[in-house]
């Protein structure tokens, strides 16, 4: 009988222990962030070599994605790996790489060995896209430190870097560094002061048919004159400049919702709610949530100017259920016509409409909410006294109820005639609506709307480029060809005519 012999076994974790340090370093984070940033390096290398921005496209649209991941190891490896042919650019961005604690017992206590990005003894230097790439992101992490101070400060070197430049192939990278230099002198509360530069890079922009760029640079002009409350400057720059069509959605939907806030405050409501829907089509469907939010906020503010009631189910949306609940309570005060709610629902939330900067528009609600209360009284009784109204409106005396009463009869808001002697409001009978101009006037608005949707769906479309046309034959080609196969094919029929 054969004896079996026991096998003794390893512990598990000595098994696993040959095999450990290549499982730590395939799932380090920081190796694999590096791996991923080396590779939208070579797809920028591509779009320039290649002469195909989509490569470009490609990379920029990674960024949000690529910036939560970025630290100070990650960020070090990188100017140490890419920098390797200047000592003096390595060194100058080096200094904007804030150390964190935390960061520094990990790699005291983890070495992990660090891809190799460039020959150690490189000296050709970096294509401009690329570096200008690298130093956005050591700028995007002093942003998201708040460091505004160094911040700024990394900007100024970075845009020293793209005003020597003048390719085509960095006008997407560059668009994108003029957003986070601006960004960056809004944090350190010095916003003012990058205007010249702003206006000096749309000019060149604008010369050099720089799209993307011009795009960018009159979004942030437009914010930096909006920051201070400059709408007569915002305007002007809205006249004298030209938005280009082929500009991103992202840059269109900041533009037409900057564009909406200054409508809205010269009193053009419904050029400033078009802006505004735009905006909100034109916005990220599953992303930018605090985007949307704003653009709706003030979307129901113009809304409710122009006597309109939002529907109920914008309230009820999962992203702007809580930032909207202000804007709800302000909703049903308008609707009810009450003025007392609408003053305690303005009283109590101040502060947030403040900061959401739609509190000089909901100021002027106020009149609004008395027209609607005006309606319901008019539809309620046929016959009442200025004092019963002044009472019903909370409004201080008569005579304050005697002049509204009148001006919203001029205005047409109610049909209605005062008694000055006797003192009170005699409602006149309600004409059917459907022999006025009202059903035609809201069938040419829903029209309109359509159409203008209709339109913009043509624009966005991608069509493809010019030089697609280049491999079909042009009509003259295409009757050489017919020609010549008419003449083989007689050919041929003589051919079979003479062997017969």
């Amino acid at each position: 009988m054969v004896e079996a012999n026991d096998v003794e076994m390893k512990p598990a974790d000595e098994s696993s222990a040959a095999s450990s340090p290549e499982a730590e370093v395939k799932k380090d984070p920081d190796l694999l962030t590096i791996e991923d940033i080396r590779e939208q390096v070579k797809q920028l290398e591509k779009a320039v070599y290649g002469k195909d921005h989509r490569y470009a496209f490609r990379v920029l649209r990674c960024l949000a994605n690529t910036r939560r991941k970025l630290n100070t190891n990650v960020l070090r490896r990188l100017v140490q790996g890419y920098y390797t042919h200047s000592a003096k650019e390595r060194t100058a961005l080096e200094a904007f790489i804030i150390d964190d604690n935390d960061m520094e017992i990990e790699i005291d206590s983890k070495p992990v060995p660090s891809p190799k990005l460039r020959p150690a003894r490189s000296e050709k230097p970096l294509i401009p896209e690329v570096d200008a790439y690298l130093h956005l992101l050591v700028l995007l992490r002093l942003v998201d430190l708040g460091k505004a101070g160094e911040a700024r400060e990394c900007s100024d070197l970075l845009l020293i870097k793209l005003k020597a430049y003048n390719r085509r192939s960095l006008d997407l990278v560059a668009a994108r560094c003029y957003f986070y230099y601006a960004r960056a002198y809004e944090l350190d509360n010095k916003l003012e002061q990058i205007r010249p530069n702003l206006y000096a890079r749309l000019r060149t922009a604008t010369l050099r048919n720089d799209c993307e760029g011009q795009a960018v640079l009159i979004n942030c002009l437009l914010r930096n004159y909006l920051h201070y409350n400059l709408y007569d400057q915002a305007d002007k720059l809205v006249s004298k400049s030209t938005f280009p069509e082929t500009a991103s959605n992202n840059e269109w939907a900041r533009y037409l919702y900057y564009l909406g806030r200054i409508k809205a405050v010269q009193l053009n409501y419904s050029a400033a709610h078009t802006n505004l829907v735009q905006a909100l089509r034109k916005a990220p469907q599953h992303a930018a949530i605090g985007f949307k939010q704003t653009v709706q906020k003030l979307t129901v503010t113009v809304e409710l100017l122009l006597g309109d009631i939002p529907e109920r189910s914008i309230f009820y949306q999962t992203t702007l259920k809580r930032s909207l609940a202000p804007y709800f309570q302000l909703t049903q005060a308008v609707r009810l016509g009450n003025l007392q709610m609408f003053l305690k629902v303005v009283e109590q939330f101040h502060a947030q409409f403040q900061q959401d900067r739609t509190y000089i528009l909901i100021q002027r609600l106020r009149h609004n909410v008395i027209k609607t209360g005006l309606r319901a009284i008019s539809s309620s009784y046929s016959k009442i006294s200025l004092a019963d109204a002044a009472k019903k409106l909370a409004l201080d005396a008569p005579e304050d109820a005697e002049f509204i009463v009148a001006k919203a009869i001029r205005d047409g808001v109610i049909e209605a005639t005062i008694d000055h002697e006797k003192e009170f409001v005699a409602s006149k009978e309600r004409t059917d609506v459907y022999c006025t101009q009202e059903p035609q006037l809201a069938f040419h608005q829903r029209i309109s709307f359509c159409l203008n949707i209709h339109n913009q769906s043509v624009k966005a479309m991608r069509f493809p480029p010019k030089s697609y046309n280049k491999d079909l034959e042009s009509a003259e080609e295409r009757r050489e060809r017919e020609q010549q196969d008419l003449e083989l094919a007689k050919e041929m029929a003589e051919d079979d005519d003479d062997y017969v």
